[in-house]
């Protein structure tokens, strides 16, 4: 008996544990390549701690608590039909009390069920501010401390804290309350059993019976722990209801377009056309751009100037397709953008970003993360970007390290690594925005002079607030609200001071004065 009764268990956790295995690599690989594909706009609008939720406690409860609470519940629903099989054999009456409990039991849990849920989502909410917030503020942490805010951060973490700790323990309170009326059912057939079996007339129950049943009776407290355990099952379905939301998000336009793919040569011009291009960020949003029509030439220095709220990092997600026009269309060297693989088109762009990334690895896998170039490439971008001197006299040379962010590295130097970059990948489209914004002016005058000298025959959009950046460009685009306002030569526009090119270099010298 004892032997079979292991025999049976060891096969019940290898199933739960295989099958629960199988399950979790489903949800897990489902879950990533729907958020890894998901489009810009969901990270935009989605807190970090939302998704780190879903990966980290949500997925846990999948991989751990559901199997093992499930497997229970089988064998505890197995044992209570088994003692209730063995009571009735011995006292049928005891039916007569039995069959209302569970019924009585079965509504109890329904009620239950229904708050319960609630109870569990609302719960889920709270998780993800206090984790968000806790993250915003270790990177906030120095400017936290000097505006002399460190108890304000605290209270407002303590708050939240709270927040979800009395979700949490409301969830456990009503889990309590189900389980005190579900006691109190099992009392009930317990005594009612004993008080049967006592009753029964001397010789209608045989002793062993007597004593089988009446031992047997004890047996229904399993029913209570069956309802925990089924309880708490119910409770955390909701976390796989929570994954399989971000299991069903939209996704991205596919990387490649196998019978759409352009040349490997293009573009070979890097002319850009914008025909009556219109960009909303949302189906029932307000437009953000509104009908832009103009060409960038091939080999051109394209200044892009606005005030805030203009439109131009919009301009800059539709050039990339961080978001796709909802009109209109972008051509480059006459092939619509919208038309081919993300990858095929981002491949054939180079980006210097405001606020340079880099990411934890060593210096070769931030300057040519895809390995696409020799080492000698990557020297020769590096002496160009004068940062060989710097990293020549590392003994790990282009292993040296990188930490996360690039924190071991100065801001500068993050930013001539992003220069290293597009001169590896020698594209005809370059863009910045607003890449001298944070930078010191030797550093400034190294990316300047950089990209004078080795992007001389390449389109180049610049995308500042700082006027000087865009006076030497060939054109200039001035944004107002989503509009096309004004596309001139800068020295033109200077000529006119109603312009409002004019007014906004007006504007910021006399902020210097």
């Amino acid at each position: 008996m004892t032997t079979a009764s292991c025999l049976f268990a060891y096969v019940r956790s290898l199933v739960a544990a295989h099958f629960g295995l199988k399950a979790s690599r489903e949800f897990f690989s489902g879950f990533m390549d729907s958020v890894f594909k998901a489009p810009m706009l969901f990270f935009d609008s989605t807190p970090t701690g939302r998704i780190m939720t879903r990966a980290s406690s949500d997925l846990c409860i999948l991989d751990f608590d559901i199997p093992f609470t499930m497997t229970f519940v089988i064998s505890g629903t197995v044992e209570v039909a088994a003692t209730v099989v063995v009571m009735i054999m011995v006292t049928w009456q005891v039916v007569l009390v039995a069959v209302p409990a569970v019924i009585g039991v079965l509504y109890i849990q329904r009620y239950y069920i229904a708050s319960a849920r609630e109870l569990v989502r609302i719960n889920g909410t709270t998780k993800a501010p206090v984790m968000n917030y806790a993250a915003e503020s270790m990177l906030g942490v120095v400017t936290i401390r000097a505006f002399a805010a460190t108890n304000r951060f605290i209270q407002t973490n303590l708050q939240l804290i709270d927040m979800d700790a009395t979700m949490f323990f409301y969830t456990n309170a009503a889990l309590e309350w189900v389980l005190l009326r579900v006691e109190a059912m099992q009392i009930l057939v317990i005594v009612t059993s004993s008080i049967l079996l006592v009753m029964l007339p001397a010789g209608s129950v045989a002793p062993g019976e007597y004593y089988s049943g009446l031992s047997t009776s004890y047996n229904v407290q399993k029913y209570v722990f069956l309802t925990r355990f089924y309880s708490n099952l119910e409770n955390y379905m909701i976390s796989v209801e929570r994954i399989k939301q971000f299991m069903n998000l939209p996704s991205e336009p596919p990387a490649i377009i196998s019978d759409r793919r352009p040349a490997p040569s293009w573009p070979s011009e890097g002319k850009i056309n914008l025909e009556n291009l219109r960009v909303k960020y949302r189906e029932n949003a307000p437009t953000v751009l509104r009908g832009i029509t103009c060409t960038f030439a091939a080999g051109n220095k394209i200044g892009v100037v606005g005030r805030t709220g203009s439109g131009k990092t919009t301009l800059l997600s539709a050039l990339f397709r961080l978001i796709d026009p909802s009109g209109g269309r972008i051509l480059i060297d006459d092939v619509d953008i919208c038309t081919i693989g993300l990858k095929d088109l981002r491949m054939k762009l180079s980006i210097i970003p405001q606020e340079p990334t880099l990411f934890r690895g060593s210096v070769r896998s931030n300057v040519d993360p895809l390995g696409l170039y020799t080492d000698q490439d990557i020297w020769e971008a590096l002496d160009k970007c004068q940062l060989k001197k710097t990293i020549s006299v590392l003994p790990e040379l282009l292993e040296a390290p990188v930490s996360d962010d690039g924190e071991n590295w100065s801001a500068g130097q993050r930013q001539l690594f992003c220069l290293a970059r597009v001169l590896l990948s020698r594209n005809r489209i370059l863009v910045l925005d607003e890449a001298t914004a944070s930078i010191d002016s030797a550093t400034d005058a190294i990316l300047q002079r950089v990209i004078k000298q080795e992007f001389s025959g390449c389109t180049v959009i610049t995308i500042a607030h700082r006027v000087p950046t865009v006076t030497d460009s060939d054109m200039v685009m001035v944004l107002s609200y989503g509009k096309l306002i004004e596309y001139d030569r800068p020295s033109r526009l200077m000529e006119n001071e109603d312009s409002s090119f004019f007014k906004l270099v007006s504007e910021y010298w006399s902020n210097y004065k």
